[in-house]
């Protein structure tokens, strides 16, 4: 039996990760078990991510991480993000990643030379996908800096706009009695935001 553990993650709270739980159901198709899904809204360029460590610690020999992009799982410098994998395989895992090549089924049918061909390609591969996610965070949050500035050259950086919905409906449930887990589970974000946000309504008052 083929058995995956499924990764879903965003990088904030206002996204929604609804879109890649398709995933899941292509998983299904290809006739994988799914023993796991793992559910997270936190950076890739962090490596303590509550779900992500969650799952590695379940996994069994045998077993595939799957998620929707390579991104998903690490944005990591890549020294870091090259550890965070071996993590995963040091459980007898694998990633199973579109756009990520996959030869390990080739390398071990293979032998002698051209098992280390196969083998050293797939490390290669590897370390361009990691470097090239961690390359596109970093321009990323350059633009995202030259825009700032620009923004407040001009006069017109306000910064973030807090969701005042969100904001809303947690003080509300937290209002009406609701516990911190429940409010954000009805609420759709973190416990760590609803704590925020009440801690704020609180101290306004």
């Amino acid at each position: 039996m083929k058995v995956a553990r499924i990764y879903l993650r965003v990088s904030t709270e206002e996204q929604d990760l609804t879109r890649q739980t398709e995933i899941v159901h292509s998983a299904r198709a290809e006739g994988y078990y799914i023993a796991g899904i793992y559910r997270e809204k936190a950076s890739g360029a962090c490596a303590d991510r509550p779900e992500l460590l969650r799952m590695i610690a379940d996994l069994q020999s045998g077993e595939v991480v799957v998620a929707e992009k390579i991104d998903r799982i690490s944005r990591l410098p890549l020294a870091e993000a090259e550890q965070l994998v071996g993590s995963i395989r040091a459980k007898g895992a694998r990633l199973a990643v579109p756009g990520l090549v996959d030869l390990s089924d080739f390398a071990a049918e293979a032998d002698g030379v051209a098992k280390i061909v196969l083998e050293s390609v797939q490390e290669l591969l590897l370390k361009l996908a990691l470097q090239m996610t961690r390359d596109d965070y970093e321009t990323r949050r350059e633009r995202q800096r030259q825009g700032v500035q620009l923004a407040k050259i001009a006069g017109k950086y306000a910064g973030r706009i807090p969701d005042t919905t969100t904001h809303q409906r947690i003080v509300a449930l937290r209002g009406a009695g609701h516990t911190i887990k429940r409010t954000a589970e009805l609420a759709g974000c973190s416990q760590s935001q609803v704590k925020r946000i009440w801690a704020e309504h609180k101290g306004s008052h």
